[in-house]
């Protein structure tokens, strides 16, 4: 399943319309565009496993961008928007990339990059050439659009947010199947119209950035179903809310940082949401705190469905509405993959008990590139079958998954473990809390200490009494071991859109100069 197989029988019909400009692509123009931009590819030397990186804001070419490294057998790297030069030059000689696709958008980032990453061959922008770069209409303006004589299809090689230390590239192998083989098809597309019924009907809001892998598997594949895309350029949750009902949306994605900013927007713009054609509301990502999630629920009904699953794809863990509804707060139970949960010495424990949450499948697929070593510690020592994200979570008797945090987060004072996320949120639900951060930080006799790193509302003030206040306030709801002892404040998080906080920065902070 591709988007050409559309091109013959809906070729009118949008693949994809930004939300903003209202600009759309469709069917017929995404495959003839893909088709000459994969000519200019191959005519630059570019063949089967070899790397395209895309580098863009939001925008329609993304997808021509897309496209024409799956039908060219390519490795595509999205890469994240918002990195700075020397971290997007890294991710383009890790990858041994051969040719990027930016936008005049990005700027001097881009430009910075000819001399930083001197490995690419091909440096391709949409809107303009100079400063080392190809003008990409003018590249594609005289070449047919027609297809290459071989399409192997191609695959995601994306990189992880290096939260918690330098983002690697999650590989898989291409499997050499044409892309119009309906066996070459991954995963994900299998999923989406299984599990939550996206068919050639679907009209799915996607209201993160591309460069994500949930936002570009679940657009991307709605197009191989034939459903049409609403894509933002940026979130913003009043705005959200009016294309539901203006696009009469069946489907959606979100990470619950956006559910909370849904749920603090004007109250006339809640009230004047419609939302009888939203069917399928979907998040991931990160865990959404309990009564943020009770909210959403009243909100919208029962529509809420959540995944847990990493870009690894090493296994997918899925919870229906009902199934939240009977078990608050789990993410629900494997479909891909059996879950095993292990002590720090690999041992399995039984319901219950907290530890690495690993996948057993028949292999592991994946690995990262250019690093044995991380891929050798994602896989278990004694089951070469079984591989990890590093999350942290137990599974209650009915083989429902619930997450506890990441094992790198993980807090060690006075040697019991404590896990951020249970604070987190616990001070998300404050008020005047906007977002919030905990980590452990240096502390002589303990080891580590709890700190809540907290943004206020607008307009709420930041001093000592504030910080009591909200130290107050988990001391009555949290024992008083996993309560904050001290609260810093920011004006804003260094929180990535995709709805991941960039931790380590935080970390460094309080690390600098010592050892941990």
């Amino acid at each position: 399943m591709y988007p050409g197989l559309h091109a013959g029988s809906t070729p009118d019909k949008p693949a994809v319309i930004m939300a903003g400009s209202g600009e759309l692509l469709t069917y017929r123009q995404l495959e003839d565009e893909s088709r000459r931009l994969a000519r200019l590819l191959h005519e630059g030397g570019l063949r089967p496993g070899d790397h395209l990186s895309i580098f863009m804001e939001n925008r329609l070419e993304y997808f021509t961008a897309f496209w024409a490294g799956m039908r060219s057998g390519l490795y595509v790297t999205a890469i994240n928007r918002y990195l700075q030069p020397p971290e997007a030059a890294y991710i383009l000689q890790d990858s041994a990339c051969k040719a990027l696709i930016t936008s005049r958008e990005m700027g001097s980032v881009a430009t910075d990059l000819v001399e930083l990453a001197p490995d690419v061959r091909h440096w391709l922008r949409y809107e303009g050439g100079g400063d080392g770069f190809v003008d990409l209409a003018d590249a594609v303006a005289d070449i047919p659009a027609e297809r290459l004589d071989e399409e192997p299809r191609g695959e995601s090689m994306l990189y992880s947010s290096g939260t918690t230390g330098r983002p690697k590239g999650i590989k898989r192998r291409i499997s050499g199947l044409a892309i119009d083989d309906p066996a070459s098809a991954p995963t994900t597309i299998h999923l989406l119209g299984g599990l939550f019924g996206f068919d050639a009907e679907a009209v799915y809001l996607s209201p993160a950035p591309l460069y994500h892998a949930a936002p570009l598997g679940f657009t991307t594949g709605v197009q191989c179903l034939g459903g049409t895309c609403l894509v933002m350029e940026r979130f913003d949750a009043a705005h959200a809310l009016e294309l539901i009902d203006e696009y009469s949306i069946t489907h959606s994605q979100w990470v619950p940082t956006m559910f909370g900013r849904i749920l603090k927007a004007d109250p006339a713009v809640l009230a004047a949401h419609d939302g009888s054609s939203h069917q399928v509301a979907i998040h991931a990502a990160a865990p959404c705190p309990v009564e943020i999630k009770k909210r959403m629920f009243e909100l919208w009904g029962p529509i809420i469905h959540e995944y847990y699953a990493g870009t690894e794809v090493n296994g997918f863990v899925y919870c229906s509405p009902q199934d939240w509804l009977d078990h608050p707060g789990t993410v629900g139970r494997s479909i891909l993959g059996t879950v095993r949960i292990c002590d720090e010495n690999g041992i399995e424990l039984p319901p219950g008990e907290a530890g690495t949450i690993y996948f057993e499948r028949d292999e592991v697929s994946f690995q990262y590139h250019n690093d044995p070593e991380k891929t050798r510690n994602a896989i278990h020592a004694d089951h070469p079958t079984w591989s990890t994200l590093g999350d942290v979570g137990y599974v209650d008797t009915d083989g429902f998954l619930y997450l506890t945090d990441r094992k790198a987060f993980m807090i060690i004072s006075g040697g019991v473990n404590i896990y951020p996320q249970e604070i987190e949120d616990c001070l998300i639900m404050h008020p005047e809390v906007a977002d919030v951060a905990v980590i452990g930080v240096p502390n002589e006799d303990m080891g580590e200490e709890v700190k809540a790193v907290v943004q206020l509302e607008e307009g709420v003030e930041g001093d000592d009494a504030k910080a009591r206040e909200l130290m107050d306030y988990c001391r009555q709801r949290l024992a008083k071991f996993k309560a904050p002892r001290s609260i810093d404040f920011q004006l804003e998080l260094p929180r990535l859109p995709t709805g991941k906080l960039y931790k380590r920065l935080l970390r460094d902070e309080y690390w600098s100069g010592h050892n941990g």
